[in-house]
């Protein structure tokens, strides 16, 4: 398919075929474009470690409820990680996700090179006559699609090129369990174990043997409602942390769970049941705060502070928590902005720890630092806190210094292991060669080494701190979500969440750990070829109908720019207003990734009489992060173009 976004918008492109080793959710039949015309088709370009194609999928489904017997959404699944390509990996994250549409498997990324596709989510809107209309990158274009496919019904209705009538979804055969997909495990006082139940939307109180089932919390149905414990929902709940008994009998409730995608964190009283919503008031969260507070000497202070109402502080996909004995709070692991964050639950406050939002892998103080997805969070007995990184493959810690005289605490990001947001693999040995393949939890152990679920390893690792080591504990597990140190017994073990087996096991701590060295890969993404010198970037923006630019205080665009290794951008780096920008590469650096972030803010009409927006107009944020490999190649392009949201 000639690139639409090289192409005037005049010009109708026909859209390229579907391809793929086949399809899933529908019922063994194959689809191709054929088979679809008549209907309005979104293209739902996604890999199912990514969370802002989680987000997109729940963004979606209102429109395929409302326009079900027009629209047709095709989930075209193109891997990042080696794992997302195993076709039983795929179908367990369709079952997991519930999806409800057909999805192409996609393994070679023959479909989302036809289509120019360029980052996780990317949408492609196909009108009945097989013609593209749309293409969007990001999350937030619900209200955009929400004006555009009545556009598109009354259009090809009136021309009879619309047809209505059921989809081709087929949905699979349901499969009852115990457990469905858990997320992750949570020592209680009595011997007994709390489980994210994170597929039946719950909270599952399991016996020592974990297998029995104690009770549940949670109606078992996707929603969100506080109550008993018959009465309450969850959607898809992760990480679930204990309170000190102080800090439990100040609060009222003795669990917090991130309550992922409801966007909020829970709190359950054990003697009840009882669920209460605690932080977030469920709208995602899309902006970073700005930078952490600075003490006198310099150094980053502690948090940046959000509120002490914490009912109206919006959060994003939070994915894991702990506590920490050295905030005083409990450490939120806050995927969807690659951030922590921190909650007390005694007084309500709601803070940045560390990351400045920005996705990928640096170290460095608090507000400077990048995360991506963190998805698991402990902590060891220095009090600092041990981070599963999972976008950039990676364990990263946060270290806290001493409180000085003003009370604050410098904190500081480091990297134990791992390369960035497209190195991952199998290596045990020194660290700084090691790799794993999207963590999702993290577990300190007796001698102070950390256990980590390598989940799409299907192993568990350890790091030892005082020799920089990496090895395996185990392997040949089935998408580990989450580790734990069991010392109810005579011996340490290790409770392993196999969420792809749906179950919790106990595992031996070997004597001898294992080596292995199935190498370091990156993720086999087209390089775009550049060259060396000016390089033009535009990232193409329009608005959706009954939609405006939002410049009540200036310019509602905003573009920032980095590159890895940094000495691939001479000049153009940094943050400003704008969609486009002059980078400078430099011709000494062979290769590199230019990390991109474009943001764009529209509000809703109807305009007042001067043609502004009104007071009371409801706002959309519109944001994509794209990580481009490039090479540099004297024949390569001058100018890179970009859609955040184009439109044909």
């Amino acid at each position: 398919m000639e690139s639409a976004t090289n192409t005037a918008s005049t010009v109708r492109i026909r859209a390229s075929e579907l391809e793929g080793r086949g399809w899933l959710n529908t019922g063994g039949a194959d689809l191709d474009l054929e088979k679809l015309r008549g209907k309005i088709v979104i293209l739902d370009f996604w890999t199912f470690c990514c969370i802002n194609c989680l987000h997109v999928l729940d963004e979606l489904r209102p429109l395929e409820q409302e326009y079900k017997d027009v629209l047709v959404t095709v989930g075209v699944h193109s891997p990042k990680f080696e794992h997302e390509a195993d076709p039983v990996a795929l179908a367990a994250a369709v079952e997991r996700y519930e999806i409800t549409h057909p999805v192409l498997d996609d393994p070679e990324l023959i479909t989302w090179q036809a289509y120019s596709a360029r980052a996780w989510p990317t949408l492609v809107v196909v009108d009945p006559e097989g013609y593209i209309v749309a293409h969007l990158s990001g999350e937030g274009h619900a209200a955009g699609l929400a004006s555009l496919i009545p556009e598109l019904i009354a259009k090809h209705e009136a021309k009879g090129t619309l047809h209505r009538g059921d989809g081709p979804y087929v949905a699979p055969e349901a499969v009852a369990r115990d457990l469905r997909f858990p997320g992750k495990v949570l020592p209680l006082a009595d011997g007994n174990f709390l489980v994210s139940d994170t597929g039946h939307h719950r909270l599952v109180e399991m016996g020592p043997d974990l297998a029995t089932v104690i009770r549940t919390i949670g109606a078992g149905t996707k929603g969100c409602s506080d109550g008993s414990a018959v009465e309450a929902e969850f959607n898809e709940p992760q990480g679930l942390a204990l309170l000190p008994a102080e800090v439990a009998a100040q609060a009222g409730y003795d669990v917090v769970v991130a309550d992922s995608v409801n966007h909020r964190l829970r709190g359950i009283t054990l003697a009840t049941g009882a669920v209460r919503t605690v932080a977030g008031n469920g709208v995602q969260r899309l902006l970073e705060a700005g930078p952490a507070r600075v003490d006198d000497d310099g150094a980053t202070a502690s948090s940046t502070f959000l509120g002490t109402a914490p009912l109206e502080i919006a959060l994003s996909s939070p994915w894991d928590v702990a506590y920490s004995s050295v905030l005083g709070s409990v450490v939120v692991a806050m995927a969807g902005t690659h951030q922590l964050f921190g909650f007390d639950p005694a007084g309500g406050a709601v803070t940045i720890v560390a990351g400045n939002g920005l996705e990928g892998l640096l170290d460095g103080p608090a507000d400077q630092a990048w995360f991506a997805q963190p998805s698991g969070v402990t902590e060891d007995a220095n009090g600092s806190i041990w981070v599963a990184d999972s976008e950039t493959s990676a364990l990263r810690v946060v270290k806290f210094s001493d409180a000085g005289a003003s009370g604050e605490r410098a904190v500081t990001v480091e990297t134990a292991i791992g390369e960035g947001l497209f190195d991952f693999g199998f290596r045990d040995g020194d660290a700084a060669a090691a790799r794993l393949q999207h963590p999702l939890g993290v577990a300190v152990l007796p001698d102070g080494s950390v256990a980590v679920a390598d989940t799409y390893n299907g192993a568990v690792r350890r790091y030892d701190p005082a020799t920089k080591q990496v090895s395996t504990l185990a392997r040949g597990l089935a998408e580990p979500s989450d580790v734990l140190l069991d010392e109810s017994g005579d011996v340490p073990l290790l409770i392993v969440v196999e969420a792809n087996k749906h179950q919790l096991i106990r595992l031996p701590l070997p004597k001898n750990a294992l080596q292995v060295d199935e190498g370091a890969v990156q993720t086999q993404r087209p390089k775009t070829p550049v060259a060396a010198g000016e390089l033009a970037l535009t990232v193409r923006f329009s608005a959706p109908t009954g939609q405006k630019l939002d410049d009540r205080w200036g310019d509602p665009t905003q573009l920032k720019v980095s590159s890895t290794p940094p000495e691939l951008l001479v000049a153009g780096g940094g943050t400003s207003v704008g969609l486009s920008r002059s980078l400078v590469l430099s011709p000494d650096v062979p290769e590199g990734v230019l990390h991109l972030t474009a943001r764009a803010a529209a509000c809703d009409g109807p305009e007042n009489v001067n043609g502004e927006i009104p007071d009371h107009a409801a706002c959309h944020l519109y944001q994509q992060d794209w990580g481009i490999p490039v090479i540099l190649d004297a024949g390569g392009a001058n100018e890179l173009v970009l859609d955040l949201r184009g439109m044909d």
